[in-house]
């Protein structure tokens, strides 16, 4: 089976309630500096993070039981604000990785971001997602599992629907969501693309 493919993903919750979360919020920006994606998920929600423990609270992802969560629950238009890749690819690589983003609705940029390295931004209705937040508070231990063939949410003996556009669906499904890895595959074809073309002949023979 095609590693990439992205079929069903199952795995304990953690919740970030909230409307309008913004990439600042789950990347700040002095984080945007990196050359490479490596160890930002250590800086996922940092001030956030920080300024809760500062009062004496702790901010979802630093629950001790929700360190090996790797579906993330969210509220409306998640991820707004700058296009910064840096924030979905964070979330990736917080801890176990998030893998799988369940919400009422996402910015369109941060959706593509979230596809574009295999994470797949799921839909579903505000009385679902509520049904969602309380049995993941409920239970830490509680299994999750988001099928992209039946578009459903599935948990604790309930089922939610889910909602994706199709194409994205389909590319994380048939496994070919990475851009990169589709052109080194289709390295001849790009060649012999580039060779057909009178400004790209003396590029295709690097």
């Amino acid at each position: 089976m095609n590693d990439a493919k992205r079929i069903r993903i199952a795995g304990r919750a953690v919740a970030v309630r909230g409307n309008d979360v913004d990439t600042d919020r789950i990347m700040p920006a002095r984080f945007l500096k990196c050359i490479t994606f490596e160890g930002l998920g250590a800086h996922v929600f940092e001030d956030d993070r920080r300024l809760l423990g500062q009062s004496g609270q702790t901010h979802p992802l630093d629950d001790p039981k929700r360190q090996d969560a790797q579906i993330l629950l969210v509220n409306k238009n998640f991820g707004c604000g700058s296009s910064r890749e840096h924030a979905p690819r964070g979330l990736r690589s917080w801890n176990r990785g998030i893998r799988a983003i369940v919400g009422e609705s996402f910015a369109e940029i941060f959706f593509g971001n979230a596809t574009a390295c295999g994470m797949p931004c799921l839909t579903a209705g505000e009385a679902g997602i509520r049904a969602a937040f309380s049995a993941c508070q409920a239970d830490p231990q509680l299994v999750f599992t988001v099928d992209l063939e039946s578009m459903t949410l599935s948990f604790g003996g309930q089922s939610i629907p889910l909602e994706m556009p199709e194409g994205p669906r389909r590319q994380l499904l048939e496994g070919c969501w990475d851009a990169t890895i589709e052109l080194l595959q289709s390295e001849a074809e790009v060649r012999r693309k580039a060779e057909s073309l009178r400004y790209f002949r003396n590029w295709a023979r690097l």
